[in-house]
């Protein structure tokens, strides 16, 4: 009989865990299972191979990763996520720790120089109007809250996946972060190139402005003409500084994604240089592997499991708790009782404690945590469906920009054609040359349609690269 008691000892103390125990996020959509495929991806552009985190690297620009990069580094949302990870892994470990005793220590010396007669002492020697009393103890103290229903056991088990959230978004961050950088650099590119654009065709007006006033002054042109070219000169003009002025909104942005004070980025990025080019093929992967993949998805199912947790904790409060409290203490008059073997004290308290009258206010926490747990399953529902319309938005509005490229770069060679025979036949006396002129601006405005399409054309390509979750890699 006693070692059947030593046996059911461990189970005892243990216990049990109650509440419902969590058995994943639930299925969602089709796209959740292996082998299927993304609807609006064009065969001839996309591919099915794992696409990889860095996805920045594949445009083959030095100063677009740079800046990655350090915003990747330096940024105070990425730092703002550290932080919550390393205090949801705080919380995990106290939770943890809950589940252990509690033990403590103290050492008490009171020396007291009292009126005789008020206390009932006995006095040594010679009679005096004072009494000393003296009282010297060491003692350690453990206290063990008995984890019979599980509570604490749910409660480090929800705290596991607060952290686990935590750290899914953090790479959320990462993820945000690194699109918008790339959106941002992209943009100022594109706002470079247009405003050379610019220039150059306010050169161009500049010029055949001149030729028509030569015209008017020998009565060959009216000056409704001229009055027309100067309205477009001083429309073009007037465009440069708008251009200007987004550059370096974009320049300070830049500067704020990457952690850094307005102006850091000015002596580095102000050159103006070309829009990175993408690669001729994107690899996309599956929908499957995508859902995977997304750290907002893996957040929501961590604080779907946190809140699946949670009704354990609740529903554990609805039966008794055991504690025992235990105290060893050492101590006497003389301050040699505080080693001394023979003036060991002991005491054991155990303790139940059971709130079986509270008017349903358990089971209202109980029903809060399940209405918790069905919000957070809708948000995680609510996560996947979301990520798989971004995903096939992002897919069509990536094949029409790349369609749209096309014909942008169809109509600005044919400009670019007509403004070269423009040209040829000017030199042969055949046209004059304002006509060479406007056919020059007919091109440069098909330039402007293409750096255009490109730029949506990266947009497109980095919102896709969002979408799939990319931008972060396990550490």
């Amino acid at each position: 009989m006693k070692r059947l008691g030593w046996a059911i000892l461990p189970a005892l103390l243990t216990g049990c865990v109650v509440g419902p125990n969590y058995g994943g996020p639930p299925g969602v959509a089709s796209g959740e299972r292996a082998g299927s495929t993304f609807r609006r991806a064009d065969q001839a552009v996309t591919s099915p191979q794992t696409p990889v985190a860095r996805w920045w690297e594949g445009m083959g620009d030095a100063q677009l990763t740079m800046l990655i990069d350090r915003a990747l580094a330096s940024n105070p949302d990425v730092a703002i996520a550290e932080a919550r990870i390393r205090k949801a892994r705080a919380s995990l470990r106290e939770q943890r720790a809950n589940q252990l005793p509690t033990v403590s220590g103290s050492g008490t010396a009171i020396v007291a120089d009292l009126p005789a007669g008020s206390l009932a002492l006995p006095t040594q020697g010679e009679q005096s109007d004072r009494t000393r009393a003296e009282f010297y103890n060491a003692g350690l103290d453990a206290s063990w809250e008995i984890d019979l229903f599980g509570a604490r056991r749910r409660a480090a088990e929800g705290a596991e996946a607060q952290a686990q959230a935590a750290e899914a978004n953090k790479a959320d961050a990462q993820v945000r972060l690194s699109a918008e950088v790339a959106q941002n650099y992209v943009t100022l590119r594109e706002l470079q190139q247009r405003l050379i654009l610019a220039r150059r065709s306010a050169q161009l007006q500049q010029r055949s402005l001149a030729l028509l006033q030569q015209r008017e002054q020998r009565g060959a042109s009216s000056r409704d003409e001229v009055v027309r070219l100067k309205t477009e000169l001083t429309r073009t003009e007037a465009g440069l500084l708008p251009l200007e002025g987004q550059i370096a909104t974009t320049l300070d942005q830049l500067a704020l994604l990457t952690g850094d004070e307005p102006g850091t980025h000015d002596a580095l990025l102000s050159t103006p240089a070309p829009i990175p080019m993408i690669p001729g093929t994107v690899a996309i992967g599956d929908p499957a592997a995508m859902l995977r993949r997304r750290p907002d998805i893996r957040a929501a199912e961590r604080q779907l499991a946190a809140s699946n947790a949670q009704i354990g904790v609740n529903v554990a409060r609805q039966f008794p708790s055991v504690s025992i409290m235990g105290i060893i203490g050492l101590g006497g008059p003389n301050i040699a009782d505080v080693v001394d073997p023979d003036s060991v004290a002991g005491l054991l308290l155990p303790r139940i404690s059971w709130s079986f009258l509270d008017f349903g206010r358990n089971r209202a926490r109980v029903e809060q945590a399940r209405a918790d747990r069905d919000e957070a399953e809708a948000q995680y529902r609510k996560a996947v469906l979301g990520a798989l319309s971004d995903a096939e938005t992002s897919l069509t509005r990536f094949g029409n920009q790349r369609r749209n490229l096309f014909s942008s770069v169809a109509s600005r060679n044919g400009a670019r054609q007509s403004a070269t025979y423009a040209g040829q036949r000017y030199a042969q006396g055949a046209i004059p040359l304002t006509t060479s002129i406007d056919a020059e601006r007919a091109a440069l405005a098909a330039d402007q349609s293409v750096l255009e399409a490109t730029g949506e054309l990266d947009r497109a390509f980095i919102a896709l690269q969002k979408a799939m979750g990319l931008g972060w890699s396990q550490q």
